[in-house]
């Protein structure tokens, strides 16, 4: 599971491509998953966040 936020959770979401015919064929939503040195509790780690979760504030980076 490569395409999920370490933090939130967040991972990928089907839907549809809507042509202009209108014709629905499936497609998948994956969320903007960076690798990142944080800080999780006094220690430095790298994990996978969403960009959401780095521009929230909700990772600090080290530093």
């Amino acid at each position: 599971m490569a395409n999920v936020c370490d933090y939130c959770g967040k991972g990928r979401m089907a839907g549809n491509n809507v042509s202009h015919a209108k014709r629905h064929t499936k497609r998948v939503f994956r969320p903007n998953i960076r690798n990142v040195r944080a800080l999780i509790n006094g220690a430095v780690k790298k994990v996978k966040i969403c960009t959401r979760c780095l521009r929230t504030g909700k990772v600090v980076k080290p530093g």
